[in-house]
């Protein structure tokens, strides 16, 4: 059965529930200073996140630009390097035009051989205004693999065993890079006498 109040206990009970009252207002002052407290943080978080995700997404936009200006550039220079080579070979086919248009009649070896010298003189020109340079072994040099190609043997007097012996074309670089190697024959070795 519950217990019944007297009247001396309710004012002890309100000064028990004032002092408790006062009580909880200090811990819930003390707990609204903590909340915003933490809000302050949370707010300054949420800021944080907000700024970074706004720099993830400006720097994939700055790299997704890259990406489209790089394709750009790479055509750009494609075209440059395409057309710096054309202006080379562009005169030298204006002089097979004017080859191609000479009176057979009124032409000599002679003159076909000066004009054939001429466009290689032309086309060289255009092709080391690109870089490129011509591998041209002599003979009695020797032999590098990594600049000529052998397509066999053939004894010379006085050239050395595994030197150059003859030189049937040459090559082409740009820089190190061997773009064709020469095309050579090379001395073979001695044959060692098998005396008994």
């Amino acid at each position: 059965m519950p217990r019944k109040k007297n009247k001396q206990e309710r004012p002890m009970d309100a000064e028990a529930a004032m002092e408790a009252a006062g009580h909880e207002e200090i811990a819930v002052g003390a707990d609204i200073d903590e909340v915003v407290s933490i809000e302050a943080r949370i707010e300054a978080l949420e800021l944080a996140v907000d700024e970074a995700n706004n720099k993830a997404l400006r720097t994939l936009a700055d790299f997704q630009n890259y990406k489209k200006r790089s394709l750009v550039d790479e055509r750009l220079a494609r075209e440059d390097g395409a057309a710096s080579v054309l202006g080379g070979v562009i005169t030298i086919l204006d002089h097979f035009d004017l080859a191609l248009g000479l009176d057979p009649e009124k032409t000599t070896a002679n003159a076909v051989l000066d004009g054939v010298r001429l466009i290689k003189s032309e086309l060289l020109k255009a092709i080391g205004d690109q870089g490129v340079t011509t591998v041209e072994p002599q003979i009695g040099d020797e032999y590098d693999p990594t600049r000529h190609q052998a397509t066999g043997m053939t004894p010379i007097e006085g050239v050395e065993p595994g030197h150059i012996a003859v030189v049937m074309q040459h090559g082409y670089a740009i820089g190190d890079r061997v773009v064709r190697p020469a095309t050579v024959m090379i001395a073979p070795e001695a044959p060692v006498d098998q005396e008994a």
